[in-house]
């Protein structure tokens, strides 16, 4: 392994007091859909995977799209995450090992806000579930709905810090007011730690002024939360998933899967998730 690897894969870990290390955890969120979420956990834990690390990615979506994206049918799936959050069925129960280990979902996974909402510890129950798997692995990315309900408050009172992929859309930016309040929910009721890594701006096409507008007012808001990377528009984010990979994958010289190689890269190198400079 490379001096790279072996020294991002150390400041990935997040040390214990008894000094086991465990992975981090990210949450892939935004309240809206269509965002390349997906598109990003599985890409990005495949960039992660090709640096040397251990990754699991966790699929908290009811559609399944990072499941199919791996090849597999989640109608087909017997036990899935929603097991694992509402039967308390071991996690190792429902990882799949594909291009990088992935805890499947199905559809079952719609009925599980319903069946945790009587629940005692109900926002804590993915929190809980990925304890004894933490060690094994240098990142969990956990890809959610597109919705802050209790799934996504799950995941990100699980995780570490949490990403933000927005489509580079006037409208778009407004939801992160929403997702800023509520991850001032959690931290004050349920994770106190939990912080933006960082905001990635998705489907980027720079021959239009909007989207660059959308990327400078996003600068001008977020300041250095902003990743550095732009996900540009392009069709091998949707052929790579019909064929059960991720783009790093399917056309592994490409721009596409390049451009999670340098999110990737960016990721590692912020040890520390940034601070918002200004709202």
């Amino acid at each position: 392994m490379s001096l790279l690897s072996n020294l991002s894969r150390s400041l990935g870990r997040t040390p214990t007091s008894n000094g086991v290390a465990l992975g981090q955890v990210i949450a892939l969120a935004n309240q809206k859909g269509g965002v390349a979420k997906t598109t990003t956990t599985l890409n990005l834990a495949v960039a992660f995977k090709e640096l040397g690390h251990e990754v699991l990615v966790v699929d908290l979506d009811p559609q399944g799209n990072l499941t199919m994206s791996q090849g597999m049918n989640p109608d087909d799936v017997e036990r899935s995450m929603f097991d694992v959050l509402v039967h308390s069925l071991p996690i190792e129960e429902v990882i799949v090992r594909a291009e990088v280990d992935v805890a499947v979902s199905s559809i079952d996974l719609a009925g599980a806000e319903l069946a945790l909402s009587s629940m005692i510890g109900r926002e804590r129950a993915l929190q809980k579930a990925l304890l004894p798997v933490r060690s094994r692995y240098d990142y969990i990315l956990i890809d959610t709905p597109p919705s802050l309900g209790l799934l996504t408050i799950n995941a990100l009172t699980a995780a570490d810090n949490v990403i933000v992929p927005v489509q580079c859309e006037y409208l778009s930016l407004r939801g992160l007011v929403q997702l800023e309040g509520t991850l001032s929910m959690i931290r004050e009721n349920l994770n106190p730690t939990v912080e933006i890594r960082g905001i990635l701006p998705t489907m980027y096409d720079s021959r239009t002024l909007h989207a660059r507008e959308a990327v400078e007012m996003l600068k001008e808001n977020f300041g250095d939360l902003v990743f550095d990377t732009r996900i540009r528009k392009t069709i091998r984010y949707a052929e790579a998933p019909v064929q059960g990979s991720s783009v790093l994958k399917y056309e592994p010289s490409g721009p596409a899967a390049d451009a999670y190689r340098q999110l990737a890269k960016e990721v590692l190198n912020g040890a520390k998730p940034r601070t918002r400079e200004h709202a």
